[in-house]
């Protein structure tokens, strides 16, 4: 024991005492179900994305009757959230930046809050139009902040953990919605989708809350120079006491205070709340952070591009074309769409810290590709056949889109966010996840706002044959070019991926890395 004193004293670095860890060894356990706490109630804000996405691939069905409109303002009306969204994920940044993490999260809830109130009480497609723009600014807000939060209050042992739990939220937020759709679907048509689409502001209500209960992050603390608050926080948050102090020297030297500085409130030096990070991060990038942003945009773009959005916001439609015309069967095995998704969802959760997270976006990717080709196979053995029943044809597309979001849901679903909210620099980070998320966000309305023209153009089997495709590329991409970032602390990330003098060094770091992560699974 006396002998590992001086090496705990070392792996601390300026650590505190060595006491404090032996005083507190039953407090990991307890920190981590209070970063636990924080990390679900910032990540319920991607609830109300789910929901959106979820409850309008039904209630599209009934407004397309009710309002009388064809299927291209249907395209439009999807997707066209996914564009405005961008409004708010340029804007969660620097507003974070400014008034913090906590308060960007209620004033993302109350945006959607309107945006929904206004959808439910739309008497005309226009006016569902400008709620859905309201809605959306909310949606952008609450994709990047809630990423950006978890991260930041995560220890490193459990951040994989933690930090998926936005995507574990939208796929409960889009069970929920097609919950909403089978049960008011027996309403009156033109009270239904009004009801379906008005319920999302129950959740915001409750957001806006409980929000209130949860600390600020402590990085955006330490910018402020509120170090005293920042160190409880850590505290609370990290693993030991050693940890915590580890965390904040590391903030500390990215914010320029000294390491000796031991103040409660000391003085920063100012970053004009945004001004100058975006040209560091799109103009005149150093080549650790322009590998960072082409691996965080990279990772967004095939995230929707392999077409996940497609078979969410549009099963209905897809079983449909499979063969089901019952309207009741289509949303029932849209609500088994949303369960498989959600369920699968928690083994990523459980398993990313432990297995990393090369190997589950490989595996993801390399199922989706098979599930996409099956379901395109599927839909055009239908297709050719609309006068005959092939059962085994509808059997393999129902079971070809179930494998599909489940794969989607192990891997690329929930690593998206999680990778791009821990590989960005400090000083970045806000803004840096902003660019992912608006990547994200663009691709989403493309594909969606494009579904139904491009089926419609290369046939439905076609357009999930090119979905497969695209998932092709992108197991290539993830597999030559994305680093293991497993069990590194967020301020590691810019060693992990290097600069220019330091190339071969950052080569031997991801060798090392994703032999880590290898070893971890033998």
């Amino acid at each position: 024991m006396t002998d590992q004193k001086p090496e705990a004293t070392k792996v601390a670095s300026q650590g505190p005492h060595d006491s404090l860890a032996e005083a507190v060894i039953p407090r990991p356990r307890h920190n981590k179900r209070y970063a636990c706490a924080c990390a679900m109630l910032a990540s319920m804000t991607s609830i109300i994305l789910g929901y959106d996405i979820g409850v309008m691939s039904g209630a599209a069905l009934f407004i397309e009757d009710d309002l009388h409109v064809n299927d291209t303002q249907i395209e439009i009306l999807l997707g066209i959230l996914n564009l405005y969204s961008i409004v708010g994920s340029l804007a969660a940044g620097r507003t974070s930046d400014w008034i913090g993490r906590r308060y960007t999260i209620v004033f993302a809830a109350v945006i959607f809050f309107v945006g929904a109130i206004m959808m439910g009480l739309a008497p005309n497609y226009a006016f569902l139009m400008v709620g859905r723009f309201v809605a959306g600014v909310g949606v952008g807000y609450a994709a990047v902040i809630a990423a950006v939060y978890t991260a930041e209050v995560a220890p490193a042992s459990s951040r994989g953990f933690l930090t998926s739990f936005p995507e574990v939220f939208i796929n409960c937020g889009i069970l929920l919605g097609y919950v909403s759709n089978f049960a008011f679907s027996k309403l009156p048509e033109n009270l239904g989708w009004r009801l379906m689409l008005g319920v999302g502001a129950v959740p915001s209500v409750f957001l806006g809350v409980g929000v209130l209960a949860m600390p600020e992050s402590p990085r955006w603390l330490v910018m402020q120079g509120q170090l005293r608050l920042a160190k409880k926080v850590l505290f609370k948050t990290s693993d030991s006491p050693e940890e915590a102090e580890e965390r904040l020297l590391d903030i500390k030297n990215v914010a320029g205070i000294p390491a000796d500085c031991r103040d409660d409130v000391v003085a920063v030096q100012k970053q004009s709340h945004g001004e100058g990070v975006w040209k560091e991060l799109l103009l005149r990038p150093t080549p650790s952070v322009r590998r960072v942003l082409i691996s965080a945009i990279g990772i967004h773009f095939f995230q929707q591009a392999s077409g996940i959005d497609s078979v969410v916001l549009y099963s209905p439609r897809v079983f449909k074309k499979a063969g089901i015309h019952d309207k009741d069967a289509l949303l029932g095995t849209t609500v088994a769409v949303g369960f498989t998704k959600t369920l699968f969802i928690l083994v990523a959760t459980f398993q990313l810290d432990r297995v990393g997270r090369r190997p589950l976006l490989l595996s993801s990717t390399g199922g989706m590709i098979v599930s996409l080709a099956g379901l395109g196979l599927g839909l055009t053995v239908v297709d050719r056949h609309p006068d005959g029943q092939l059962p085994w044809a509808v059997g393999l597309c129902i079971a070809s889109i179930l494998a599909y979001v489940a794969f989607f849901s192990i891997g690329l679903g929930p690593i998206t966010s999680v990778y791009c909210s821990e590989i960005f620099p400090l000083r970045l980070r806000a803004q840096g996840v902003s660019v992912g998320v608006v990547v994200n966000r663009v691709t989403s309305g493309v594909i969606t706002m494009t579904f139904i023209s491009l089926y419609k153009a290369i046939t439905i089997g076609g357009s999930f044959f090119l979905y497969a495709g695209i998932a092709a590329v992108a197991w290539v991409f993830f597999f030559t070019y994305l680093k293991e970032t497993r069990g590194k602390t967020l301020e590691e990330m810019e060693n992990l991926f290097g600069n220019k003098t330091e190339e071969k060094d950052g080569e031997v770091q991801m060798v090392s890395g994703a032999g880590g992560g290898s070893n971890g699974e033998a």
